[in-house]
C-alpha cells in the first residue's frame, strides 16, 4: 500500500488522469443506464420496422445518405434537428423512431435531442449503416 501512495505522491499528473478517467467513466455508465433511449440491433430494428411500422430517421448528411440508405427511412440532418426542424415527424411523437447514422454516435445525440422534444418511443440503431451494411442488409439508392 505504501508503494501505490509514493507513486500517487510522485506522479501526480498521472494520478490526476486516472481519476479523470474514472468518473468520466462512471459518469457515462450512470447516463446510459437512466436514458430512457433504447439502443437496439440491426435483427431488433428489423423486427420494430415489420411490426410496428416503425419510422426510420437518418441523421446523417445528404451525400452520405445517397450513398445508401435504409428503405422508406427519413432524411433528417443533425443541423435540423438542433434548430428544432421536425417538420413531418411533429406529428409523429408517440411513434416507433429509429435514428440511424454511420456509426451509432452521432445518432445518439440526436436520440437526446429528439427526447427533449417531446418524443417518448425512440431507439438508437447500434453501430448504424456501418453495422447494416456488415450484416449484408438491403440499403436502397432511390
Amino acid at each position: 500500500m505504501q508503494q501505490y501512495i509514493e507513486f500517487l505522491q510522485a506522479n501526480p499528473v498521472l494520478t490526476l488522469a486516472w481519476i479523470g478517467i474514472f468518473i468520466a467513466l462512471v459518469f457515462t455508465s450512470v447516463k446510459a443506464g437512466l436514458s430512457t433511449v433504447k439502443k437496439i440491433t440491426h435483427q431488433q430494428a428489423t423486427l420494430l420496422m415489420n411490426r410496428e411500422g416503425a419510422i426510420v430517421l437518418d441523421v446523417r448528411s445528404e451525400a452520405e445518405f445517397k450513398k445508401g440508405r435504409i428503405i422508406d427511412s427519413i432524411l433528417m440532418p443533425l443541423s435540423k434537428l438542433k434548430n428544432n426542424e421536425l417538420g413531418s415527424l411533429e406529428n409523429k411523437k408517440d411513434s416507433p423512431i429509429i435514428v440511424v447514422c454511420n456509426t451509432g454516435m452521432t445518432s445518439a445525440q440526436a436520440c437526446q435531442m429528439l427526447q427533449k422534444a417531446g418524443f417518448s418511443n425512440i431507439h438508437n440503431l447500434q453501430g448504424g449503416i456501418t453495422e447494416w451494411r456488415t450484416a449484408n442488409l438491403p440499403l436502397t439508392k432511390k
